[in-house]
């Protein structure tokens, strides 16, 4: 059965964009004299620009304030943006939904400028689209704020929403938030307890009760 709600993830779920975001990250942390983690992708992935920050001043010296910081990681990453393409399957499954008149939002740990940057670049964007930010809530994910907000947005129960997302910090926030939980990461991994795991577009449309 389709359900009531589906609320997306952007990078690296609706968008391929954690290339981009790694790209960026190395290019500013180089800027700074800071020589890139091995692990930095996994330790990244999914995670606001807030903690990300704390976790390259605390473990790494970086001595930018977070304004500063931020800035020169968006001037790396906003001349990419355009190139930006859509993760294979993903926007016409949410295009598909769209017609059959399914609640959709896109629910994101990244700023506002660089969600409406993403969904300008890959052509997903229309009025009264429905989108929330890191900037939008008060807790990012894992917290399960930005997914009830979506819900609250959407007018429907959390309990009748579907929540995908490609990294295991959302799907543990679309858990929290008491919505059935989609994983499909862009590599096999294991996802947190109690998510399905997607391995595929198909997947995704069967979970989702596309035909």
């Amino acid at each position: 059965m389709t359900p009531k709600a589906v609320f997306w993830d952007m990078d690296g779920t609706l968008v391929d964009s954690e290339p981009l975001h790694e790209a960026a990250l190395v290019a500013a942390l180089h800027s700074v004299g800071i020589p890139p983690p091995a692990n930095l992708h996994q330790r990244v992935l999914g995670v606001a620009a807030w903690p990300v920050y704390e976790m390259l001043r605390d473990e790494f010296g970086l001595d930018l304030p977070f304004d500063a910081w931020i800035v020169r990681k968006y001037d790396h990453y906003l001349p990419m943006a355009e190139t930006l393409v859509p993760r294979p399957g993903a926007i016409e499954i949410f295009n598909e939904l769209r017609a059959l008149g399914v609640e959709q939002a896109v629910v994101s740990n990244s700023d506002r400028l660089i969600v409406d940057a993403n969904l300008s670049a890959v052509g997903l964007s229309y009025p009264g689209m429905k989108t929330i930010s890191r900037n939008d809530v008060r807790e990012g994910k894992p917290y399960p704020e930005p997914f009830l907000r979506a819900a609250w947005l959407a007018g429907v129960d959390p309990t009748q929403a579907v929540a995908v997302d490609d990294s295991r910090t959302g799907a543990m926030a679309g858990l929290a938030a008491g919505m059935k939980t989609m994983f499909w990461p862009e590599a096999p991994m294991e996802g947190p307890p109690g998510a399905i795991v997607i391995n595929s577009a198909e997947e995704l449309r069967g979970e989702l009760g596309l035909k």
